[in-house]
Parts: C-alpha cells; structure tokens; sequence
C-alpha cells in the first residue's frame, strides 16, 4: 500500500541505503493547516525507513528550519543525499529565508553519522543561481527565483550538482533548464553552466535526477501542466514526470526529447535500484480523478527500457502515455 500518514501531507521524496534499512526523506506538513497550498511554508524534512521498501516506519523528522538569520530560517525543502569518502551521509537541500518571504532558494548542507542525527553545516548555503547564467528574481519573469531540488553524483573524478533553475535567456515561461554546479570535495561547490539550453517548452524542471538503468543514462525530472509553455498548453499537452535518455549523465541534456513517464496523478519522481539489482519508480500521489489534492508516496513502480527506447512504466499503468 502507498504510504499515507493520517495527520499530514508528504509529497518530494528522496532515499538512501545503509546496507540494511531503505531510508525514505521527505516534505511533510500537516493536514491541520487545511489548505494543501499552505504546505509548503508549514514543511519539515521527514523520514521512514523500509526493508523491502513497501512496508513503511515512520522515525523523528530529520530537518527543521533554522533560527533566524540563516539561508533556511523559513523552509527547508527538497535534496538529495550521499555518503562521503570517510563514510559520513551529507543531506543536500533546499533552503529559503523570512527576509526573503521565500522568493530566493538556495542549496545547503547536513552531515549525520547514521541517518537519524543530522547536523547543519552552517547558517549560509553552499550555492545560488549565478546571474551569468541564470535568471535571478525581477518579480516579473517568474514568481520565485529557481535553485532547488540537489541532486548530487560521483562522474569522472568530480562531485555533480544538478539543481532546478531558470536560464536568464528566452521567453519567461520557456527559461526552464538543469542547472549545475561541480565540486572536488563537497564543501567548496563552483556554479556552471546549465546542462541543458532553455527553449525545450518548459518553466521549470523540477526535482531533477540521473540515472544508469542497464547501459544506458536517462534524466527525469517534473512538470505540471501549468508550469509548460503557452504553446504546449494550448496544443493539449499535460504534465507529470518526464524522462529522456542522455548520452552522458553530466550532459549535455536535450529537454526537446523528453517524454511522460507518468501522468499528474504522480509527481516529483524518483528512480531507486534495490539490492537485487531491480529500478523502481517512487513519486507523491498528487492528485484524484477530481484533482483533489491527495499527499502520500506512492508505492514502487516497476520501470524499464521501452522497444522505442523511452524509459517507461513495465506493469502497464501508463501505456496510455504512449
């Protein structure tokens, strides 16, 4: 069964392997505040841990917010985690400031031993958009200014970040791109060029991710209907989680190539391997067939490579994708 907590909404997800438990990080509020919409200023990091990742215990929440003034003195959102060369797990996420009334995301850091005992690095963040490359906030071209969701990975010798953001080329609602920073020990982190160009019909991509399924790299990431250019709208298209396969998983990405991987009833999807060697698919229930906001994680879907050569879904969920 998917997992649902009765007193609160989950939804972004992200998951580590200790070797013995899964761990399953995610944003959480609660369903007292109502209004769904609120969740996202009302958020804690929290954290189940699975044996056979469908069976789900909840344990202490992992990150709060910090105390004022920090980078993360008003949420603390969605990341990624991996373990260090001296065997501590480093936690990147997302942090916003009340100064800021949350308008600006920034990427920090913890550290914990176990999983369970998280420390913050510190009170600034270790990155933020570049204005070289990206947009930062006008409070015309989008309503936020875009560098969230780190999803950091070992290639070629280097520590890689990918990151939410918006290109400061293009159409407003068109600027969508992977962002990217590298780093050679995860303390000191260098903002680069984006991965991918803006242009590709897209906001935002969010919650993005690499993966080597097989022999071969594929990048997901996130968008909803409201979020893709005038121009995809109008022609019918809709949102969900999206997949291209990439020639190499530090890029360059073509976002033009991207396909559904699910429908909106999922979002912000992750792909896990388990310890038999098998991938699978997590993502929040998002919405029901009467858009109902609905808040839980999903359970594991099977994925695979298609005859076409598109990641897809292998028990037939969305075949209707095409």
């Amino acid at each position: 069964m998917s997992y649902v907590l009765s007193d609160a909404w989950t939804w972004d997800t992200w998951f580590a392997d200790d070797g013995d438990l899964y761990h399953a990080f995610y944003l959480k509020a609660s369903r007292a505040l109502g209004d769904p919409d609120r969740r996202h200023f009302h958020v804690t990091v929290g954290h189940a841990v699975s044996q056979d990742l469908h069976a789900w215990h909840e344990v202490a929440d992992a990150l709060i917010a910090s105390d004022q003034p920090a980078f993360d003195d008003y949420t603390t959102w969605t990341g990624s985690i991996v373990r260090d060369p001296e065997g501590m797990w480093r936690m990147f996420y997302t942090g916003t400031t009340r100064a800021e009334n949350a308008i600006v995301q920034r990427v920090g850091v913890a550290k914990s031993p176990d999983l369970y005992n998280w420390t913050k690095a510190g009170s600034e963040a270790l990155c933020e958009a570049e204005p070289q490359w990206y947009e930062k906030f006008d409070g015309v071209s989008w309503p936020d200014e875009a560098w969230r969701d780190p999803w950091v990975f070992a290639h070629d010798g280097r520590w890689h970040m990918l990151v939410t953001a918006r290109s400061n080329q293009g159409a407003p609602d068109n600027r969508g791109v992977i962002g990217h920073a590298t780093s050679p020990d995860l303390d000191t982190w260098t903002v680069q060029p984006p991965l991918s160009q803006s242009g590709a019909g897209f906001g935002h991509l969010e919650v993005p991710q690499i993966a080597s399924i097989g022999d071969r790299d594929v990048l997901i990431f996130s968008s909803l209907h409201g979020e893709l250019t005038a121009a995809r709208r109008e022609s019918g298209e809709r949102g969900g989680v999206w997949s291209v396969p990439v020639e190499s998983p530090t890029g360059p990405y073509d976002i033009t190539k991207a396909t559904r991987l699910t429908d909106e009833s999922l979002y912000a999807g992750r792909l896990l391997q388990d310890r038999d060697g098998a991938w699978w698919l997590f993502a929040f229930n998002h919405v029901d067939e009467n858009r109902a906001f609905i808040g839980s994680l999903s359970d594991p879907l099977p994925v695979g490579w298609g005859g076409n050569g598109r990641l897809r879904v292998t028990d037939g969920r969305f075949d209707h994708l095409g």
